[in-house]
């Protein structure tokens, strides 16, 4: 299974911010829509990520609130990437390693979408779901053989 995969099922929709937005405009943006990252974008490419976990830290640092701080300020600078080929397996590793939950994905320098760990979790649920099912089907369609009562007596 492919990062492509979990793409198509998502859908989307994606939701940037620029580096010299506020952070609370951007903290509000993440509020209304339910996500819990935004894609730091300039001049059209991906410059950081930012999650909820950078805007808790800069309120806390700030005692509890936003100040005038930019998302360049507390952004991830350097997040993890892949693209649309890369396979789930890897994906998770890598978010594994990091402790990331968000991972932009790119088709050379271009945005394709954000994925999530959930997102990445589920996939893998639903594969390992699907494949139970058909081993499942397969056991209960296993042919019957006609003597297996005789050779059982003979044993």
């Amino acid at each position: 299974m492919k990062v492509s995969d979990i793409l198509r099922v998502k859908g989307n929709t994606l939701f940037t911010v620029r580096p010299e937005d506020p952070l609370s405009e951007a903290a509000t943006t993440m509020a209304q829509h339910d996500i819990g990252s935004l894609v730091v974008m300039e001049h059209g490419e991906l410059v950081g990520m930012l999650t909820f976990r950078e805007v808790i830290q800069a309120v806390v640092r700030n005692d509890g609130a936003f100040g005038s701080q930019a998302v360049r300020s507390v952004m991830d600078d350097h997040p993890l990437t892949c693209t649309p080929e890369t396979e789930i397996d890897e994906v998770r590793r890598m978010m594994l390693n990091r402790h990331a939950r968000y991972m932009p994905v790119l088709t050379n320098r271009t945005l394709a979408g954000v994925i999530s760990f959930y997102d990445v979790a589920k996939a893998v649920v639903d594969g390992q779901d699907f494949e139970n099912r058909m081993l499942k089907a397969y056991i209960r369609d296993w042919p019957v053989e006609e003597n297996a009562g005789e050779r059982q007596a003979l044993l």
